[in-house]
């Protein structure tokens, strides 16, 4: 993850947001909640910049990266 700062993730309704620079929660967490239950990737994940997005949400989409 490096380069990454913002880490927002969508998980069902929810999304969750990590500011990577400040407050990085363990490796042990942020698998729990970037892998989905195959064990892979959520997906889509997309990268821009400084920002990663994992999982679908399109509000979650519109507001990070629109």
């Amino acid at each position: 993850m490096a380069g990454v700062k913002d880490l927002y993730i969508a998980k069902g309704k929810k999304s969750l947001h990590f500011d990577l620079s400040s407050d990085r929660p363990s490796d042990e967490e942020l698998l729990g909640h970037l892998l989905g239950r195959s064990g892979k990737l959520r997906a889509p994940t997309i990268r821009s910049g400084e920002l990663l997005v994992v999982g679908y949400s399109g509000d979650l989409l519109q507001e990070t990266l629109l």
